[in-house]
């Protein structure tokens, strides 16, 4: 089999197809560079944050929707050319490795990942014994979210110095067997999906974009996932629409619970530091209050 890349452009008459044979398969040139190439972004005046949630959007639709995933999504697979109705667009090669997931276990990811950004505690359990890890499962939210399964920090803002401590001797604790153990129970589409979301991560690090926007794209999507009407084919534009717009709500409903959220360890690490503040306060006087007193004590 012969790869030849062509530059057909819009005036071309001829297709793709009409240049592929039976020995010569002729592929699209695509223009652009790789995903995480910040230069070529700065240069172009792409906004990579911009960039981030666009691909994580891309790949969070293909998991928890479609169930049908690009098999190896490395920056070299994913380009980005400086054209596009938003100043750019995405452009995904090598299309020859695809994963059609089992639809049980989409639903079923879907239902994680709902649970992971509430930490539904009972719910993660629950689909860890579905998933063959038993035990294993409280380190889901660890895995994905950077939280503890009983962590009291807001979405993205990984864990507290108290929490850590914590979990410090626990993981030391861990021993090769059961991380092994960990990683055979999980079904081979866990294993895909997993994979995949360790490219997200790499990719959205270099272009330095929050996790924050990951956990969200992932939020969205899984609630999507879980409409039973996102994507229909023949059913009334009505009944259609009434699905959309309850998933919309619903998503909105979970933003508004995580804003609250946030609010809150933002408040409780508000009073922390005014407690600290008070102390240092108080100590500062008792000093000169000390010194004031020795001071007249000695005249």
């Amino acid at each position: 089999m012969i790869h030849v890349l062509c530059n057909l452009t819009t005036t071309t008459t001829l297709r793709i197809q009409d240049l592929t044979t039976k020995h010569v398969l002729t592929m699209e040139f695509c223009r652009g560079c790789k995903v995480d190439d910040l230069e070529f972004l700065k240069e172009r005046r792409i906004d990579a944050i911009k960039v981030a949630k666009a691909l994580l959007e891309v790949f969070a639709e293909m998991i928890f929707v479609h169930g049908f995933v690009h098999g190896d999504p490395h920056p070299g697979n994913i380009f980005v050319s400086p054209e596009g109705q938003n100043g750019f667009s995405l452009v995904l090669l090598d299309h020859g490795i695809y994963k059609t997931l089992d639809e049980a276990f989409r639903v079923e990811y879907c239902q994680l990942w709902k649970a992971l950004i509430l930490l539904d505690s009972n719910k993660i359990y629950h689909l860890g014994e579905r998933f063959g890890v038993g035990k294993y499962s409280k380190y889901f939210p660890l895995i994905f979210t950077g939280r503890t399964v009983d962590s009291k920090s807001a979405l993205g803002k990984g864990m507290s110095v108290e929490e850590k401590r914590k979990l410090k001797p626990e993981l030391e604790s861990l021993k090769m067997e059961d991380i092994s153990s960990f990683m055979e129970s999980l079904p081979p589409d866990f294993l895909t999906v997993f994979r995949t979301d360790g490219h997200m991560r790499s990719v959205i690090s270099k272009l330095g974009a929050p996790q924050r926007i990951r956990l969200l794209a992932y939020a969205k999507y899984s609630l999507y996932g879980l409409s039973p009407k996102m994507n229909p084919k023949s059913d009334f534009a009505g009944e259609v629409f009434w699905y959309r717009f309850k998933t919309h709500a619903s998503y909105l409903q979970l933003r508004l619970v995580l804003e609250l959220l946030e609010l809150l360890s933002w408040m409780r690490r508000f009073k922390y530091h005014l407690h600290i503040l008070h102390r240092k306060v108080i100590s500062s006087m008792r000093s000169v209050l000390t010194l004031y007193l020795s001071i007249v004590i000695k005249h």
